[in-house]
């Protein structure tokens, strides 16, 4: 796994959620238009491509989704107008149409928020990721994986990077990384309350 060079993806991350988060608790402006979110949602993939063998799956799937969400900013503004197409056509559930893809991307960013608050629980500096993301698979991912993904993900926990080897990977030392997860925790949370909120208040489930 080699180091992304001369970028910071961890702190494009955090900034761009940040940015997000300004939106959603605006008192004018509240609502996230879909092309800026698909670009906050791309700096999940250089995490997920990190972790390696594990989460190599979970990259091409996110990857996917979020590009078809970004296709469909080009005819669709908001977040908001997206769902409501998808309502309109009868097509939320459907495999493939936008307002699926939009929970599973949900998913990607919740499972980074859950990595990053364990993370910042552990004291040790060069511990092994395996708990952490097992934890944050196991609440995310799991419910909805049939036996044989669970199996293959769990096979793949044990070829993780240390926490200290993902880090390198990601230009960042242990002060600036508990920065700018922190950051990503604060601001993503109420993302993915908005993205929730999208679904339930139109009587809609989140757990397709």
């Amino acid at each position: 796994m080699a180091v992304l060079d001369n970028q910071r993806p961890l702190k494009s991350l955090a900034d761009a959620f940040t940015d997000l988060a300004a939106i959603v608790n605006s008192q004018t402006l509240d609502v996230i238009e879909v092309a800026p979110f698909c670009r906050a949602c791309s700096f999940v993939s250089p995490l997920l491509l990190c972790l390696g063998f594990a989460f190599k799956f979970a990259d091409i799937e996110y990857v996917s989704k979020v590009d078809d969400l970004a296709e469909a900013s080009k005819s669709i503004v908001t977040l908001p107008d997206l769902l409501a197409r998808d309502v309109e056509a009868n097509c939320v559930a459907i495999e493939g149409s936008h307002s699926r893809n939009l929970l599973l991307v949900k998913r990607g960013i919740d499972l980074v928020k859950v990595l990053f608050e364990q993370l910042l629980a552990a004291e040790v500096v060069d511990n092994s990721l395996k708990d952490p993301l097992s934890t944050a698979y196991e609440k995310v991912f799991a419910p909805y994986h049939a036996w044989a993904i669970r199996k293959a993900v769990a096979a793949g926990m044990y070829t993780l990077p240390t926490k200290a080897q993902l880090l390198k990977m990601l230009n960042e030392d242990e002060a600036s990384a508990r920065i700018q997860m922190q950051n990503y925790v604060v601001a993503s949370a109420p993302v993915i309350r908005y993205i929730e909120n999208l679904f339930l208040s139109r009587g809609l489930g989140i757990d397709g």
